[in-house]
């Protein structure tokens, strides 16, 4: 496993694929140019997946439970076209989140972390918004770190960010990368989300990557308007980054944003830095130990 870990954050634009084939070959290509910066690791929005529903027809395209029925029944074929681009361009890739129905009939939110081996891990939404509980979408879970051979990693779904114990539990279990694809209408909504993603990383010393989707689609009821920026994010430490900040991209565009994390510094920062946030969590009135309640996997 090598200490230094370089990460592409998609800026992913909600297109109108006229068919499933041009949804395929648009994320193929998006997969080669992540793949081309150079990046171990590929990261890619929340509700990306609702894209596919524009190749289905407007039947299902204009209804919102179609869409999410709909896509739903897709997420198998869709996980195998993302590990088959991870073992093409020897890559890990966290595949843009979508519904997912379980045996219950509920749907939640899931996305799923494919390896280059084809290993796939999968994570949950936590904590549903007030639009996708309007929507009919529940609360998943498990909180998930997933041992990969890049690094033990962690996802926290857009408004999971927002909530500073579900990344600690994700910490406490050894995570040191957490991944925050996102999804908002508006740019205050992406703020939201970036602000959760840059504390959870001075909280926890990790490193966390936003990856929004972008642009208008407004032949969807769910994915209609959409705003943000992706970032990679640590501690604002000296040595590291006086920011927090290791790389973003430009408001609303389409493109990739790449850049490489230290783990090795990351982790000697806890007990060596300027501040020691990640130790000092116990220092706060009424704080206890997460880690039981996350699953450890090994996707190695």
């Amino acid at each position: 496993m090598s200490d230094k870990l370089t990460i592409a954050s998609a800026q992913y634009p909600i297109g109108q694929p006229a068919s499933l084939a041009e949804w395929q070959d648009k994320i193929a290509q998006w997969v080669a140019d992540g793949a081309a910066t150079g990046a171990q690791l590929l990261v890619f929005p929340e509700y990306a997946a609702i894209e596919q529903a524009a190749a289905l027809g407007e039947n299902v395209y204009a209804d919102l439970d179609e869409t999410l029925s709909e896509v739903a029944r897709l997420t198998g074929e869709r996980v195998a076209l993302h590990a088959e681009l991870a073992r093409q361009h020897r890559v890990h890739i966290l595949v843009g989140s979508g519904p997912k129905r379980l045996d219950d009939g509920r749907f939640v939110n899931a996305t799923q972390l494919v390896t280059p081996s084809g290993v796939v891990g999968e994570q949950e939404k936590i904590i549903m918004t007030p639009f996708e509980r309007d929507w009919g979408v529940s609360p998943g879970g498990p909180l998930r770190v997933f041992e990969t051979a890049i690094g033990k990693l962690a996802v926290t779904i857009c408004y999971d960010s927002e909530f500073p114990l579900l990344s600690r539990a994700l910490a406490e279990a050894g995570a040191e990368v957490i991944l925050v694809p996102s999804c908002t209408e508006r740019v205050s909504g992406f703020h939201r989300v970036r602000t959760g993603a840059m504390a959870r990383a001075l909280e926890n010393t990790v490193a966390t990557v936003q990856s929004p989707t972008v642009g208008d689609a407004l032949w969807s009821p769910a994915v209609d308007r959409n705003s943000g920026a992706a970032g990679i994010f640590v501690p604002s430490e000296h040595g590291v980054s006086d920011t927090g900040v290791i790389a973003e991209g430009v408001l609303d565009a389409a493109q990739w944003v790449s850049g490489t994390v230290d783990l090795d510094r990351l982790r000697r920062l806890r007990s060596t830095g300027e501040m020691r946030n990640f130790a000092d969590w116990s220092v706060q009135p009424g704080a206890a130990s997460l880690v039981a309640n996350v699953e450890v996997v090994s996707l190695v």
